[in-house]
């Protein structure tokens, strides 16, 4: 790689201090059950191009992305992995596929040979991200987004380039944070790619032509968006966790790890609005204001977590881009009508991205997509243009689109849980933080159940800002 991985001529942001004294037991176990595997699983790809790439989060998406990267790059080899839980990396862990899984799904598909994580190589603990970022070229990051922001600092800091799941913040300061590293990206000609795949699939990329070459629309002037499906995942508390262990284990629950389900999921339908309002395919858009309604409707009780099970925003944009306006909900409350899709409006015509068609505004189909025979999985695209561009340095910066339609998401959640209008300008200034102290197993979380063991839920017209 070009890239001088042991430079430290440029300034630096450091990251939240890190403890990992939970974690020496559990590191010792990940590397006894390494150990176990077969010796030609971890089979060395032989040559000077070899590119060594890194895994941090161990979990579902986190085990698809690695096998798709090696997929992207027949001379890359999955060289290293970190979790904040050993038993997530051997397999053992609630909801754990682990090393295991990641292996047999590479032996399956014939990259077996693309896999060399020795016991060594496997790190456990809040702190292990460092370990991984420091010994490989490429790091793949999928752990909670409230960590992503650090990760992916510390990741450009050292030279390597990144991979990294949606959303990519859950506050103003994770979003100034990997804005200003997506900069430095850019100096250090670093490339980066984020996991919001509409970007890589084949009817977003058509339609986008269609929208802004071929005007097919015309002016854009508002805009629909929905995420609505069903309840997400939920550990059961286990005797012997401590507070910060279970909030870590359900992540997807609490603010401070995952930024609601409107960041976690809802992200992906913002960020096609924002792209297709801007009209910026490299650094994308952003919305100026937004107000909303949301909440809990009781679906699960308090004591799994914050977060609420609905979301209902208005998004209003400058007049850079029209003064349009953006209506967008999220929810995932069982028996409900599922959606999932977006649709802009222009002058002239609307193009329905759910269905993949433009109608003038009489409804007449004036262009419908046809999905080509053998048309290449998004998922995979993303991962195949990092390397090409890996390989053939070509400019590929993902991050500043990543972060403004993740703070998108997180303009409303501050929207719904306040009931208050809220200006883009305002809460990127703030810079407001909603992550913890410290990271460790051990440590006082930013939230914690009242004495009947339920946590607090927003309600709005008492909820308070972070910056007010």
């Amino acid at each position: 790689m070009s890239e001088n991985k042991n430079d430290t001529s440029t300034s630096k942001i450091e990251p939240t201090s890190t403890s990992r004294r939970k974690f020496v037991a559990g590191a010792t176990a990940v590397g006894a059950a390494a150990s176990a595997l077969p010796v030609q699983s971890f089979a060395n790809v032989a040559g000077s191009d070899q590119v060594k790439v890194g895994l941090i989060g161990v979990g579902g998406r986190g085990s698809g992305a690695i096998v798709q990267n090696l997929t992207g790059n027949d001379k890359a080899v999955f060289h290293s992995v970190a979790d904040a839980f050993g038993d997530k990396i051997d397999g053992t862990g609630p909801r754990a596929r682990g090393i295991p899984q990641i292996q047999k799904t590479l032996e399956e598909s014939g990259k077996g040979g693309q896999m060399d994580v020795p016991a060594e190589r496997q790190h456990a603990g809040f702190d292990a991200y460092k370990a991984v970022i420091d010994e490989v070229d490429v790091v793949c990051i999928a752990t909670p987004p409230g960590f992503r922001p650090i990760h992916f600092d510390y990741a450009i800091q050292q030279g390597t380039h990144v991979f990294m799941e949606k959303p990519v913040c859950v506050d103003a300061k994770g979003y100034n944070t990997v804005i200003n590293a997506a900069k430095l990206a850019d100096e250090k000609g670093l490339k980066c790619v984020v996991g919001l795949q509409r970007h890589y699939q084949g009817v977003y990329e058509a339609a986008f032509e269609k929208v802004h070459k071929e005007g097919l629309i015309g002016e854009i002037v508002s805009a629909q968006c929905w995420w609505n499906t069903q309840r997400p995942w939920i550990v059961a508390r286990q005797d012997g966790w401590t507070e910060m262990e279970y909030q870590m284990r359900n992540w997807y629950h609490f603010n401070w790890l995952c930024g609601d389900h409107i960041a976690e999921q809802h992200v992906h339908n913002l960020d096609i609005v924002n792209w297709f309002v801007s009209g910026d395919s490299e650094k994308g858009g952003n919305p100026i204001s937004v107000q909303g309604m949301g909440g809990r409707q009781g679906t699960e009780p308090k004591s799994v977590g914050e977060i609420f099970d609905h979301h209902y925003c208005e998004f209003r944009y400058g007049p850079e881009y029209n003064n349009a306006i953006m209506n967008s909900q999220c929810r995932h409350i069982k028996g409900t009508w599922r959606q999932v899709a977006e649709e802009i409006h222009g002058t002239e015509g609307i193009l329905y991205l759910g269905q993949g068609k433009i109608t003038n505004r009489k409804g007449e189909t004036i262009w419908q997509y046809r999905k080509p025979r053998g048309e290449a999985n998004p998922y995979q695209v993303e991962h195949d243009r990092l390397h090409d561009a890996i390989i053939n340095d070509k400019p590929l910066n993902n991050a500043y689109y990543g972060a403004k339609s993740s703070f998108t998401a997180v303009l409303g959640r501050m929207a719904t849980y306040s009931g208050q209008n809220i200006t883009w300008d305002e809460a990127v200034e703030s810079d407001f933080s909603i992550l913890p102290e410290e990271f460790d197993m051990n440590a006082e979380p930013p939230v914690k159940p009242d004495g009947n063991g339920d946590y607090y839920v927003a309600i709005p017209g008492e909820y308070k800002l972070p910056w007010k």
